[in-house]
């Protein structure tokens, strides 16, 4: 069986059940749910880029998808690099973008160095390993938090995390998050990110977001010393 088809039949159970992310302990390939730790010092943003009630738009998959579902707020597996709380808003835009309670919302996203667990990369294998991955369930509010690093950089992409809503073991959108220049720029000068150095692929030179970028950024508040806030919605049409 492959794993979309076993992912999809968890996801469809949880959302059957209406359990909220932060009460899934203990379910999950041995992994325990747990609850987000805030940004210590870092505002929540007030606003999501992205917010007016339009659909977000549905990019790749991409090479690195999730091959296991891990239902968990905190992603880190000890990964070092500046905190990042983000926070996930979906809305259905076909009425009025009311919160969709319920949903499945998994991400993904590369470490400071630029690589994704569960895959042999060039010069890299994370093939068993699951960083940096997860899923949880939205709230009565539609929203879940998750407590990560800010994403590094790989050749050829702009800095971006991943995102996949399922309902009722059904995919309905595939998207992914872009953030503020200036922001990734700063973080990229300081501790584990430095050696690397800047991205050399801006938002607008990147082959997903270059023509839905106002669609597709986050909405990030905080510094690189106490680290950041970042908020997102994602509109889904049901």
């Amino acid at each position: 069986m492959n794993k979309r088809s076993i992912g999809l039949t968890r996801r469809e159970a949880l959302a059957m059940l209406g359990v909220g992310g932060a009460a899934l302990s203990g379910v999950g390939c041995g992994d325990t749910a747990t609850s987000p730790t805030p940004v210590a010092g870092a505002a929540t943003p007030t606003g999501t880029a992205g917010a007016s009630c339009a659909v977000a738009p549905s990019e790749t998959l991409g090479p690195y998808p999730s091959l296991i579902d891990l239902l968990r707020s905190d992603i880190r597996e000890g990964k070092s690099g500046v905190p990042l709380t983000l926070t996930l808003t979906v809305v259905n835009v076909s009425s009025g973008c009311s919160p969709v309670a319920g949903a499945s919302v998994d991400i993904w996203q590369c470490d400071a160095d630029g690589h994704y667990s569960g895959y042999a990369q060039p010069g890299y294998s994370g093939q068993g390993q699951t960083f940096l991955r997860g899923i949880q369930v939205t709230d009565t509010g539609g929203r879940v938090t998750f407590t990560t690093v800010y994403p590094g950089w790989y050749m050829g992409r702009a800095t971006h995390i991943h995102v996949e809503v399922t309902i009722g073991g059904r995919s309905v959108k595939v998207t992914q998050i872009a953030f503020p220049e200036n922001i990734t720029s700063a973080v990229y000068r300081t501790g584990v990110y430095a050696p690397r150095g800047q991205n050399p692929t801006t938002n607008a030179g990147d082959n997903v977001f270059a023509d839905s970028l106002a669609s597709e950024l986050a909405t990030v508040v905080g510094d690189p010393t106490s680290g950041y806030a970042a908020a997102f919605t994602v509109g889904i049409a049901l």
